[in-house]
Formats: structure tokens, C-alpha cells, sequence
């Protein structure tokens, strides 16, 4: 069955993939072990719960309709205590569902029906991302903020931000281009590496975003809106005393 492999540094990856219809459980499992991932499935959320728990994935692909307790909240359940990437599958058109699933947490989506080819390019992309060994890049400080590029960290005021992944890389580019207007299509490319694809995803990570980096989310004074525009960030004066 033709499909991309993974690239050297993701082969032999861990995937979890929950998803209570058997059909395509196989199918998804195949194209992904055909890539060269493993793949660990279990049919519901509390049986996926209980494997994370026992043996944590590199990565997560999970139905939002499931039986017993659905996706959302068990992707919430999960990245309240791990940085586990989650993709999550939709149904077709059910664009509340999508945007319940960025706010828990998920690192991307796919509706269905969906093209399992279209999955393993998904999987890849988040992976390399939340898992590339980065060359060492040194530490800098941008108004209240240091930004670790290799360890993948973000602190304000010498505190570290729990961000997850993909918020970590959208603040993190920002962070590189302070000041600058960015539309959120700019944004969905540079971060997510998507040339098109739902603009709510750019929304609802930068509303995740504020909640974690401004004092007041509800008047961001960092991540600002530009009206017309998309966002731009504008760095704040450290509150440390002796630090400007």
C-alpha cells in the first residue's frame, strides 16, 4: 500500500490511534506502519487514558466521537499532565467540533472523511515538529521574556510558560519578528507549515496563547490584534527589578 515513509529521525515512532471504528482503525493503522511508525489502538478514551498512563506515545490521533467519553475531554485529560501532540478527526463540516478540540489541546485536525495519506503527511509534520533535534541556538531575552530555542521553552520574568507545542512554536516565531503585523494565513504557513487550511486554528491557539502570557487575556497588550491585519507582538518591560 504506496505511502510516504517517515524521515530517519521519525521512523519507529510511537502512535496511539483511538478510534472505535474497526475499518478504519486497520486502515489507518496500516498506512501508519507502512510509514514506519508503531502503532498502539485501543477503541476508546478511558482505554487510551490508561495507556498513556502505562506507555506514553510520541503522538496521538484520536476520534472526537467516542464512546463513554469523547475526544475533548480526554485530549484535555491527557495534556493537563503531558505534552503529548494530539491530531484529532472531526466530522465533515462540524466546525465547532474542530475548534472544541484546538481549545483542549489538539495540535491539528483532520475532517472526515478523510484521505489516510493526507494522515500520515499530518503525523510527520507534527512530529518533526514537537520532536526535531534542533541545532544548539543560544537563549535570548526580549523585554519580560527568554526564549530557549533547543529546550523548547518560553519564561516570562524568570517563571516558565506551560505552553504546549504548537503554542510554544507560534510564540516562539513571534518572539523572532517583534513588532511585525502577521496575517493569520502568514502565520498558518510559517507555524504550521499548512499553504491553506481552516483560519480558526491560527484564532483559537493565539486565544489559548493569552491566556498563559498576558495579565489580562481579555486586553492583550503583548499579542495584539491588528485590525484587518491578523497579530503582531509587542514585547513587555520586564517586571524583575534590574532587568530591562
Amino acid at each position: 500500500m504506496g505511502t510516504e515513509a517517515a524521515t530517519s529521525e521519525l521512523t519507529d515512532r510511537r502512535i496511539l490511534l483511538v478510534e472505535d471504528d474497526e475499518t478504519v482503525r486497520e486502515v489507518v493503522r496500516t498506512y501508519l506502519e507502512d510509514a514506519g511508525y508503531i502503532v498502539d489502538e485501543v477503541p476508546d478514551g478511558f482505554s487510551a487514558m490508561d495507556l498513556v498512563a502505562r506507555r506514553l506515545p510520541d503522538l496521538i490521533v484520536m476520534d472526537r466521537m467516542l464512546p463513554g467519553i469523547d475526544g475533548v475531554e480526554v485530549c484535555r485529560r491527557i495534556r493537563a499532565e503531558h505534552d503529548i501532540p494530539v491530531i484529532m478527526l472531526t466530522a465533515l463540516g462540524a466546525t465547532d467540533d474542530r475548534i472544541d478540540g484546538l481549545e483542549a489541546g489538539a495540535d491539528d485536525y483532520l475532517t472526515k472523511p478523510f484521505s489516510p495519506r493526507e494522515l500520515v503527511l499530518r503525523v510527520t509534520s507534527v512530529l518533526r515538529r514537537s520532536l526535531a533535534e534542533y541545532a544548539p541556538e543560544a537563549p535570548f531575552d526580549l523585554g519580560a521574556f527568554t526564549l530557549h530555542p533547543s529546550a523548547r521553552f518560553v519564561q516570562k520574568d524568570g517563571v516558565p510558560l506551560a505552553l504546549s507545542a504548537r503554542e510554544f512554536d507560534l510564540f516562539s516565531f513571534l518572539l523572532k519578528h517583534p513588532e511585525r503585523a502577521f496575517t493569520r494565513e502568514e502565520l498558518l504557513g510559517a507555524v504550521w507549515g499548512w499553504s491553506y487550511g481552516d483560519l480558526s486554528t491560527v484564532t483559537v491557539t493565539m486565544r489559548r496563547l493569552r491566556e498563559k502570557v498576558e495579565d489580562d487575556p481579555t486586553h492583550p497588550l503583548i499579542l495584539q490584534t491588528v485590525w484587518g491585519v491578523g497579530y503582531r507582538l509587542v514585547p513587555a518591560p520586564s517586571s524583575t527589578p534590574g532587568v530591562a
